[in-house]
């Protein structure tokens, strides 16, 4: 038994771990089903629990919720830019300094539900309007490489399922 830190996860380790959320999903259907899901898990549990991180370091599920909102912007303004611009470059940003800047403990945990069920629903209306040729436009990410609109929809459907399961291990008193 050791007290090593588990190693960090490299950005292919990252993809292979939301890829393997979505395998033989419907990743339209899955974003779909994230904002209900997240609402029935918080139902009911009072905001200071919402806002308590579980161990030092660690997002709270608010933050978490606020996370999802300001990543649903980013994956928005990402989809449109492929669209419009094939082969576009993509940045990578830091979650961390994102959390920082939006100082995401602040957030009214419900509030920041609401507003990413608000963004995801205008992706996905956007989404639902493509042609299959727009569905393979591409930008190339820092990090991830080449990336299509399909590419990049279920990444996020394995963002979701990774992030709903974080809340579930928090819910349990399982720290994350």
């Amino acid at each position: 038994m050791t007290n090593a830190k588990a190693e960090p996860e490299t950005a292919e380790q990252y993809k292979a771990r939301l890829a393997a959320y979505v395998k033989g999903k419907d990743p339209i259907e899955m974003q779909r089903a994230t904002p209900a899901t997240l609402a029935q898990l918080i139902e009911g549990v009072s905001t200071e629990n919402l806002k308590r991180a579980p161990a030092p370091g660690k997002w709270s599920i608010g933050a978490i919720l606020a996370h999802l909102a300001d990543d649903e912007i980013a994956s928005g303004w990402r989809y449109r830019q492929m669209i419009e611009n094939a082969g576009t470059p993509l940045s990578s940003f830091d979650q961390n300094e994102w959390a920082r800047l939006g100082d995401y403990d602040s957030w009214e945990p419900r509030e920041a539900l609401e507003l990413f069920r608000l963004l995801r629903a205008a992706n996905l209306r956007m989404l639902a309007k493509l042609t299959p040729e727009e569905w393979e436009r591409f930008g190339i990410h820092a990090e991830r490489g080449r990336m299509t609109v399909r590419d990049l929809a279920a990444q996020m459907a394995g963002h979701d399922r990774n992030h709903i399961e974080q809340v579930r291990n928090i819910l349990s008193g399982r720290k994350e």
